[in-house]
């Protein structure tokens, strides 16, 4: 590992890398990896889809500007303004 190597801002050591090593060589307990779940959360029964759409610097720096003044992230703010506009 190289000098300066950080997980979250914490030096990794050696020390943390033998434990995790022997961590790995004794074996991991499948099902409760498995029930950690992965990815985000869904955000209803059925599953998203993620589409891409290009937006200008302007149009952008507007949604950002939104979601700072609603405390809401860029993503809510996008899905408002669609389902204001289908409504």
């Amino acid at each position: 590992m190289s000098a300066g190597e950080t997980i979250d801002g914490k030096p990794v050591t050696e020390e943390q890398i033998a434990a995790w090593a022997a961590e790995a060589e004794a074996g991991y307990d499948v099902e409760a990896l498995k029930s950690r779940g992965r990815g985000r959360p869904g955000r209803g029964a059925e599953p998203s889809q993620v589409v891409a759409l290009r937006l200008t610097a302007e149009e952008l720096a507007a949604i950002d500007a939104r979601a700072a003044r609603e405390g809401k992230t860029r993503s809510e703010v996008i899905r408002d303004a669609l389902a204001a506009s289908a409504a």
